[in-house]
This record gives structure tokens, sequence and C-alpha cells, in this order.
């Protein structure tokens, strides 16, 4: 990959030398240490949009089947399962 663009940023200085001397404690240049942390960041960042997408298509079909009647309210959830505890509860 070509290495052709320049990124410029101001930080402080306490930040930029307490970096630069664990780039160099970990022999590694800072550049390479800050092109890593751009893509962990990056691939972060995606992975959090993919995810916010697919719970957003998850909610969505909820709603739908909610809308059309398919859907169950709580009381019959949490009488449903009551009853599924007894049932282990009694096999013990």
């Amino acid at each position: 990959m070509s290495k052709e663009a320049v990124f410029t940023m101001k930080l402080e200085p306490e930040l930029r030398d307490q970096f630069m001397a664990e780039a160099a404690a970990a022999h590694r240049p800072a550049s390479q240490v800050v092109r890593e942390l751009m893509r962990e960041f990056v691939q972060r960042q995606r992975e959090a949009r993919e995810y916010d997408e697919f719970l957003r298509r998850k909610v969505e079909k909820a709603r739908e089947q909610m809308r059309a009647g398919l859907g169950r309210d709580n009381d019959e959830v949490e009488a449903e399962f009551a009853a599924r505890r007894a049932r282990l509860t009694a096999r013990s």
C-alpha cells in the first residue's frame, strides 16, 4: 500500500514524548504504531455501524411481527417460562 498521504496533528508535548518513548521501547516506528491505531479505529467503527444496522433490522422485523399480531406480550412470555420452570423443578 502506497504511503503518500501526510497526516499532521496537534497534541500535548507530554503525550507526544510519552508516545515516542513507548514506540521506541517496543522497537517500532511511531508512524507504524499510529497506522495500526488508525486501522483498529476504522475497524471498530465499521463493526459498530454494522451491528447498529443489524440491530435496527432486527427491531424493525420484531415491530412488523407485532403489528401483524404475531407477537406475545410480556405476561404471556412470563407465564410460559414460569410453567417451564415448574416442570423442570417437578422433575428434580
